[in-house]
């Protein structure tokens, strides 16, 4: 099985030719297995190859010096975590795994050979930079003007859509690994006022949580919650195959 199989699923990869998904594959040097909890790389480290996540979560963050930290990006199967590493030669940012993760390695001399080759290819490499910078933007307004409930609606909402985009999601449903603690990180909350959060969309009826699962049971009124508009996804599908 192809690793960069979910490279763009879902948000543009109908555009790679046969040809092209071949020289993505071939770059690829090895793929890696992390624990969950791992440091990956370092704010200020170079870096000499991009990395493509195959399974399980990821993350961007950056501590404050009270010792707490914010997740500037949450990582899912598909995206690259680094890609904008490449030009740059380090990150101003922390990379590390929420769960057990698997990773393709690229490194940077395979990525040159590319742009010089390829420039379709290279066009959308550069359109998944552009993916992200889509969603650091939607995290800005997340947290800067929504409240509390509307953040973890908005965020359980674009959750659900990108892994349904690379086939791991589907019916409302999803496999969710984080803890309260990372969703606080992740919206700017304490895990005490996520408890009451996630409480308060179970009693209202707009998801369930249990077993490391999230059903979203009403998905109409979760969106208005968190006024979700997925147009920033730029998805390739339908947007909703809920159960209700």
């Amino acid at each position: 099985m192809r690793v960069t199989k979910d490279f763009l699923r879902g948000r543009g990869r109908s555009g790679l030719t046969q040809a092209e998904k071949d020289v993505l594959e071939s770059a690829v040097e090895r793929v890696e297995r992390l624990p969950a909890r791992s440091i990956v790389t370092r704010r200020g480290e170079a870096v000499t190859y991009s990395t493509l996540l195959l399974d399980g979560v990821m993350c961007r963050y950056m501590d404050a010096r009270d010792g707490f930290r914010q997740l500037v990006a949450l990582q899912l199967p598909g995206d690259f975590v680094d890609l904008h590493g490449y030009p740059l030669r380090r990150l101003d940012h922390d990379v590390g795994t929420l769960t057990e993760a698997r990773i393709a390695l690229i490194p940077h001399a395979r990525i040159d050979k590319i742009l010089v080759e390829h420039p379709h290819l290279t066009r959308l490499l550069w359109r998944s930079t552009l993916l992200d910078a889509a969603l650091h933007r939607e995290w800005i307004f997340r947290i800067g003007r929504l409240d509390a409930a509307g953040r973890l609606a908005h965020f359980l909402m674009e959750t659900y859509h990108r892994l349904r985009a690379v086939g791991a999601a589907d019916g409302g449903a999803f496999d969710f690994a984080l803890t309260q603690q990372d969703l606080g990180e992740a919206l700017g909350l304490t895990s005490v006022h996520v408890n009451r959060m996630l409480r308060r969309l179970r009693e209202a009826g707009l998801a369930e949580f249990a077993r490391g699962v999230v059903r979203i049971t009403d998905h109409d009124r979760l969106a208005r919650l968190g006024e979700f508009d997925p147009d920033y996804l730029y998805l390739e599908t339908g947007l909703w195959h809920g159960a209700n």
